[in-house]
């Protein structure tokens, strides 16, 4: 979670900051991040040019462009809302669908964990613009996909490299077809480079390989932390105020997602 919430400061940093364009930023993120597993993977001797599939790969180039062209329009406290809503409503549906159900306690946390959400963010909503909110709701359908695609890898890490790799054709095409307003800084490449080895190639890893031990619902609800993490970096690299209003929120997700992901001790028989 610290790493996607490292993502979303990145982005954030790049697209509002300097005068990079969201397709390039898409492409450099997903090279780099296709370089730096590529490189792990020769360091292990791995065999990984099989692993991952196509529609892991497409889910994963539809969530990076959807969310870098979103943040263009998009304040973020808004869209970190919008994504993260429809993460949880596709695993969460995906999981009742598969027959997994919620007790009493889980509702409860899911719905604290929620509250909390909204009650972070909801000094920044506003009327967001439709282009913006429809791509930013895309992106998060894609990672729930992205998500639930990941949970029955036993190689998380050539899975994560093969997924990249495929993914780099669609964000070539993509960054042809933006050709005529491509704008590239050194600050933004930078950002860019780092969001995809680090926060997103490592980070995806370490993130398929814990799905083998959560359910659906538990791993959508883990994700609201995000948006508690990212306002943390942002008191503390931006310096943002710390207000109580944060502090209350995030510790009702944090609250939330325990109450979801802890299961509770069986009954001796």
């Amino acid at each position: 979670m610290i790493a996607f919430a490292s993502n979303s400061l990145l982005c954030r940093a790049a697209l509002k900051h300097t005068s990079i364009d969201a397709a390039s930023f898409t492409l450099i993120r997903i090279c780099s991040g296709a370089a730096a597993l590529w490189l792990i993977m020769t360091l292990r001797r791995a065999t990984w040019s099989q692993a991952g599939n196509w529609l892991s790969a497409l889910a994963l180039f539809a969530y990076a462009a959807a969310f870098s062209f979103a943040y263009n329009t998009l304040p973020a406290g808004t869209g970190a809302l919008l994504l993260f809503g429809a993460v949880q409503a596709t695993m969460i549906l995906w999981g009742l669908r598969a027959g997994e159900r919620l007790h009493a306690r889980q509702l409860i946390g899911l719905a604290m964990a929620v509250g909390g959400l909204v009650l972070l963010v909801l000094p920044g909503l506003s009327a967001p613009p439709f282009v913006g909110s429809s791509l930013m709701l895309g992106a998060g359908v894609a990672w729930g996909i992205y998500s639930l695609r990941g949970k029955g890898e036993k190689m998380p890490a050539s899975a994560t490299a093969g997924n990249f790799l495929r993914a780099l054709p669609f964000a070539l095409l993509l960054s042809m077809i933006f050709f005529p307003w491509t704008r590239l800084d050194r600050a933004g490449i930078g950002y860019a480079v780092l969001s995809g080895a680090i926060a997103s190639g490592a980070g995806y890893v370490i993130w398929y390989a814990a799905l083998s031990g959560l359910r659906a619902a538990s791993a959508a609800t883990v994700q609201l932390s995000v948006p508690v993490l990212a306002a943390t970096g942002g008191i503390l690299l931006l310096g943002e105020p710390l207000t109580w209003r944060f502090l209350g929120a995030s510790l009702a997700v944090l609250g939330g997602i325990a109450l979801v992901v802890i299961e509770p001790p069986r009954r001796a028989v």
